[in-house]
C-alpha cells in the first residue's frame, strides 16, 4: 500500500478506508462516506496503487463469505427459499437445476406449407 508518491496522511487514509470498507461490506460509497474521503479518491488509488487494489478485492471476498454465512443461518431456519437457491446454484452437479420444456402439439410432422403440385390449378389465376 505505500506508493512512491504516498505520504504518512495518505497512507493513514487508505487504512481508514480499508476499516470502513470492511465496515460496509465493501460499499465503496458507505466507505467513502464514513472516512470523508471521495469516491474519485478511491478509485484513483485503486488504479494507482495495487497493494491498495489488493487489499481492497480481499475485502470483497468478505462480504461475499458474510452473505454466504447468511444463507447458511437461513437454510439451519427451515427458509424454504434459501435452501431452494442453494440447491440451484451450488447443486447443479447433482441435477438441482431449473429446465423449462415445452410441448407443442402432439408432434407429428408436418409441413410448414403446401407446395402445388404441377397439375394443380393455380388458385389465384381467376378465369373470368
Amino acid at each position: 500500500m505505500k506508493n512512491k508518491s504516498d505520504n504518512s496522511n495518505t497512507i493513514k487514509r487508505k487504512t481508514a478506508l480499508l476499516a470502513a470498507l470492511e465496515k460496509s461490506l465493501g460499499v465503496v460509497t458507505s466507505a467513502c462516506r464514513l472516512t470523508k474521503i471521495d469516491r474519485s479518491t478511491f478509485y484513483q488509488w485503486m488504479k494507482d496503487d495495487p497493494e491498495f487494489k489488493a487489499a481492497v478485492d480481499e475485502l470483497s471476498d468478505v462480504a461475499l463469505d458474510f452473505g454466504e454465512s447468511q444463507l447458511f443461518k437461513q437454510i439451519q431456519n427451515g427458509v424454504p427459499s434459501s435452501t431452494i437457491f442453494f440447491l440451484k446454484t451450488k447443486g447443479k452437479k447433482r441435477g438441482y437445476i431449473e429446465r423449462t420444456e415445452s410441448m407443442i402439439g402432439d408432434f407429428k410432422e408436418q409441413p410448414l406449407f403446401d407446395v402445388p403440385d404441377d397439375d394443380d390449378p393455380d388458385p389465384n389465376d381467376s378465369k373470368e
